[in-house]
């Protein structure tokens, strides 16, 4: 397993872990309160390293072995993360950009605030906008009124956490109506079975991106977290064909 760096952004340490190697770098982005550690980086990491491709994985700030305080986290702030990881830590050149569930949202804004620097897209359960659809008229409530709002977790034990300085950051970011301006090639991997994410999302988005080389793979029984073992055989070959292309 790479080693751990870390690199200050306005005055919080990102812990990340950079394996150099063979270009265009692969850069992770996990989903809500996820880390660099789960499986589906875990899986990409193995699969760059038998292959000398340089990947680049890190967690946002206040999650995992980053510093700072989660409750204080804004979608705004964890993009800024993610564009600093490919504006000053990932080598120079083209960057491949997965994101699961979350990440999916942050990697189409990255693409859009780096064009010339992201070749392609991965999406895993890719999740845009979904503070506006993930949560209900009175969740929405709840949150603008207490600042808060704590619901059960299915994947820990934990409770998930959605501030309203995140809620109107997501808000404050929705993904334009209609076309959206990306034009690298993308690749949306969605379980059919997953709870949390509807998988008709990809099909929308596909259709909404402006980019010509878009493909949607759906997994029958899938979740949303896609980390069973064909799931991740999927998502390395999904990515060693996208990167051959390049």
């Amino acid at each position: 397993m790479d080693g751990i760096d870390t690199f200050e952004r306005d005055g919080v340490a990102l812990a990340y872990r950079h394996r150099k190697g063979r270009g265009p770098t692969i850069l992770f982005l996990p989903g809500y309160a996820s880390d660099m550690d789960g499986g589906k980086a875990g899986a990409l990491a193995g699969w760059a390293e038998a292959r000398g491709r340089a990947m680049l994985r890190f967690d946002y700030a206040g999650c995992g072995q980053s510093g700072g305080d989660f409750a204080a986290q804004t979608l705004a702030g964890w993009l800024d993360d993610a564009l600093a990881m490919i504006d000053a830590v990932a080598e120079p050149g083209p960057v491949v950009v997965a994101g699961s569930s979350m990440g999916g949202w942050l990697m189409l804004l990255a693409a859009l605030a780096r064009p010339e620097r992201v070749a392609a897209l991965v999406g895993i359960a890719a999740a845009p906008d979904f503070t506006s659809w993930g949560f209900s008229a009175e969740e929405k409530d709840r949150i603008r009124r207490d600042g808060r709002l704590e619901q059960p977790n299915p994947h820990g034990e934990a409770p998930t956490l959605t501030t309203r300085a995140f809620w109107e950051s997501g808000e404050a970011l929705l993904l334009p109506e209609g076309e959206i301006a990306i034009d690298c090639p993308v690749r949306l991997l969605h379980g059919q079975a997953d709870a949390d994410v509807p998988w008709t999302l990809s099909l929308d988005l596909a259709r909404r991106l402006r980019s010509a080389d878009v493909q949607t793979l759906l997994v029958k029984h899938g979740d949303h977290r896609l980390s069973r073992e064909p799931d991740l055989a999927l998502l390395t070959a999904t990515v060693s064909t996208l990167m051959e292309s390049l």
